[in-house]
């Protein structure tokens, strides 16, 4: 997962800070659902012990790149209401991330929990936002940790449908787009400025996670897993597109 720190701000001076300790609570009471969450995935499908630890690395990593990111004023006690829903979302990703680092097919059950779990997180996104809005907490952070814990999820399980055999290789652009489109930035300048927000973007991410999850369908035939696959890429190039079109002629004006 990329980091969600704030530019500019110190990493390491703020771990004790009474916002650290703050994350820390909420990361304590956080891993009771993650326990939940990583324990049948690693019983069904069977991984080494290994897994529980990548989870729990990948879990410290991310509540570091939470601290970094936060400023002292943090909206509420620990990281927030917003912030918390997030935090929840992506204790239910991480097990399916942690798998994507560890690549295995998946088939019956432990295909039926990975879907159970990549669509709770999924069902979850937007709420954080509502949340942020309604308890006036909204911050570039909040943004910018859910779209991190979107990305992330998206490429986790565009690594799962590869490692399954139920799409080729070139799967991996529906979650490499976006990360690949991060790095052309630093080439190209000016596609790191800011984008207006836009219905269009927020639907195609939502129907990237939907075809990968249903290409995941042990019910699936694997030429429908392909097309659906094709489909949401198609519909992914177009709107990284439309962006990138947008931003260089920004430049140009």
């Amino acid at each position: 997962m990329p980091s969600i720190a704030t530019p500019g701000r110190s990493a390491g001076a703020r771990i004790g800070s009474p916002v650290g300790r703050a994350v820390a609570r909420d990361g304590a009471a956080a891993l009771l659902p993650l326990a939940v969450a990583a324990g049948p995935t690693w019983w069904l499908i069977g991984r080494p012990a290994s897994y529980p630890v990548v989870v729990l690395l990948l879990f410290g990593t991310l509540l570091g790149a939470v601290v970094r990111g936060l400023s002292e004023a943090a909206p509420g006690p620990g990281i927030g209401p917003a912030n918390r829903v997030t935090l929840l979302r992506s204790v239910l990703a991480l097990p399916v991330m942690a798998l994507a680092l560890q690549p295995v097919g998946l088939g019956g059950a432990a295909a039926w929990w990975v879907i159970v779990l990549g669509t709770a997180a999924m069902s979850l996104d937007g709420l954080d936002g509502r949340v942020a809005r309604s308890t006036g907490t909204t911050s570039a952070f909040g943004a910018r940790f859910d779209m991190e814990v979107d990305a992330a999820l998206i490429l986790a399980l565009s690594v799962l449908v590869w490692s399954a055999g139920h799409a080729g290789a070139w799967v991996l652009l529906i979650g490499g787009m976006r990360y690949a489109f991060v790095a052309a930035g630093w080439i190209v300048p000016a596609l790191r400025g800011e984008l207006p927000e836009r219905l269009r973007r927020k639907v195609v991410c939502v129907v990237q996670g939907v075809v990968l999850l249903v290409a995941l369908g042990p019910i699936i035939p694997a030429p429908l897993a392909t097309a659906v696959c094709a489909l949401g890429l198609a519909a992914l190039t177009y709107s990284f597109a439309v962006d990138t079109v947008w931003l260089l002629r920004e430049r140009r004006v």
